[in-house]
């Protein structure tokens, strides 16, 4: 901005306060374009002009910000802006503060920006302003918290309390105010309170614990409370707590801890009682089935009638599926109670599967079902618990057995993989599992049909929980994928630690 009347020039050359110009190019971008002689020496520009050059070439970096973030308020808003400095500069000029006004063009955007500086310290209206909106957003902060504060005084007497205390603790502010801290407590903490209170008046500093609040109905409320002291003109000292209802929160803990017992409670009558359905009904079922053995074999004589030998065959059937299902609820408690331990030993995986698909065959064959076992070449070892494992094995080919139609066949596949595991799966092509269903199947007596036709396939709901779990005991993975009416593939993956290469002899 150039002034033609040297009346003028010199005016604005010669004022006794700091003055520049700057215009502004967009982008946030700020140029002095012209700066008086107040405004050369506070810049510090050592005799150069200050003319096309940005604010943060003159200034050191925090009062070059300190403008820029003006000049952008100003620009933005199309308002004055008034900012307070720090006296003292690199051009030993005393400068406390400066008005910012922007200089709009015809279409009402700013073009300039016009810098002047406040030079009198008994002007004090820059501080003033930015004092009461110091304490206006103070005061905002204190009333819209949703955290109750109080502010007490050097001799614990409550002398301001913002509106969320009053609301969640039910007292009317003229009740508080000029009241003790410690008649808001019940009666066991008041000395501890006043005690503490006493101690951080003294020497400052702040804490934070619980206390109990009276509330104004009677109720007792817990409180989760800060505290830290103030110290004002005249060694004047002030306490500061915030405090917060965590009654519910309390409440809570207490059904949590109450419900955990109950389940402990729960988990130890269990615990008694599958050791006795261990002992009372274990005991008879190998009784029934060995006796049934004996008579079934006529280990004494002929039984007299071919009826009696197919009914001990029954009765047999009968006490050995019962046993099955003890023995299924008695290893899932032990697994659920971590009491299993691995009995472990280097197994040749290809001839345990071989193994159990023998055992299997005849259960297999009388359902029409055809067992297709495949290995892969060099099959691995496998460091496991050979109980266990046949255990996952029989379970999961025998629950593909039970759910394939007559003509259909059971496939196992055995691989070991290149990068070290060892997956193993179980194919079948029947009932299948509703995808919506599978996360149920895989818990303890978990149904996922519920078709009349389907109850000759209903079992414990146990075999594919207890096959994971003990799959999982080995550190691996048990996945399931199954569409309804076609089948389902189950695949158990072992971990490379697990696996032992066999040496070629």
């Amino acid at each position: 901005m150039k002034h033609d009347n040297p009346d003028y020039s010199k005016l604005f050359k010669t004022m006794p306060v700091p003055r520049f110009i700057v215009h502004s190019q967009g982008d946030d971008v700020f140029v002095i374009i012209e700066a008086n002689d107040l405004a050369h020496k506070y810049l510090n520009t050592n005799g150069e002009s200050v003319n096309g050059r940005e604010i943060n070439e003159c200034l050191d970096h925090e009062n070059a910000q300190h403008f820029q973030q003006s000049f952008e308020v100003c620009v933005s808003k199309k308002i004055p802006v008034t900012i307070q400095t720090v006296p003292g500069v690199p051009g030993q000029l005393r400068v406390y503060g400066f008005y910012i006004y922007p200089v709009l063009n015809e279409a009402g955007e700013v073009d300039f920006i016009d810098v002047v500086g406040q030079m009198d310290v008994a002007d004090q209206s820059i501080l003033q302003r930015e004092r009461d909106d110091a304490i206006s957003l103070l005061t905002s902060i204190f009333d819209v918290s949703e955290i109750g504060i109080i502010v007490t005084d050097n001799d614990h007497h409550i002398v301001r309390v913002n509106e969320s205390f009053i609301r969640t603790f039910g007292w009317k502010r003229d009740e508080l105010v000029n009241e003790e801290l410690t008649a808001l407590v019940t009666p066991d903490e008041r000395a501890h309170v006043k005690e503490r209170y006493d101690e951080y008046v003294k020497n400052g500093g702040h804490s934070s614990g619980e206390m109990k609040i009276i509330r104004k109905d009677g109720a007792i409320a817990n409180a989760l409370f800060t505290t830290a002291t103030m110290e004002l003109s005249q060694s004047r000292r002030f306490q500061i707590t915030t405090v917060m209802d965590i009654t519910l929160r309390k409440q809570m803990e207490q059904s949590l801890r109450l419900a955990k017992e109950q389940a402990d409670s729960s988990n130890r009558s269990k615990s008694l009682f599958l050791a006795n359905m261990s002992h009372e009904l274990r005991t008879p079922l190998n009784a029934i089935i060995g006796f049934s053995e004996m008579m079934i074999g006529e280990t004494f004589g002929p039984l007299g009638h071919d009826k009696y030998k197919e009914y001990l065959t029954d009765v047999h059937a009968s006490a050995e599926h019962l046993l099955g299902i003890i023995n299924e609820v008695l290893d899932m408690s032990k697994i659920e109670a971590g009491r299993i331990e691995l009995d472990e030993e280097n197994v040749e995986i290809d001839l345990l599967l071989e193994s159990v698909v023998r055992m299997l065959d005849s259960r297999a064959f009388g359902k029409n079902v055809k067992l297709e076992l495949k290995c892969s070449e060099n099959m691995p070892y496998m460091h496991a618990d050979p109980r266990l494992l046949r255990q996952i094995l029989i379970n999961l080919i025998g629950n593909a057995v039970k759910f394939s139609k007559s003509g259909a066949s059971v496939r196992i596949d055995a691989e070991a993989k290149i990068n070290g595991s060892l997956v193993i799966t179980v194919s079948d092509d029947g009932v299948g599992i509703p995808e919506d269903k599978i996360e149920q199947a895989m818990e303890p007596f978990g149904q996922v049909s519920d078709r009349a036709d389907d109850a000759q396939h209903q079992g414990t709901g146990l075999g594919l929980p207890l096959a994971k779990a003990m799959v999982e005991l080995h550190g691996g993975k048990l996945d399931i994928k199954s569409v309804l009416d076609e089948g389902t593939d189950i695949i158990i993956s072992f971990p490379p630690d697990r696996i032992i290469e066999k040496t070629v002899s």
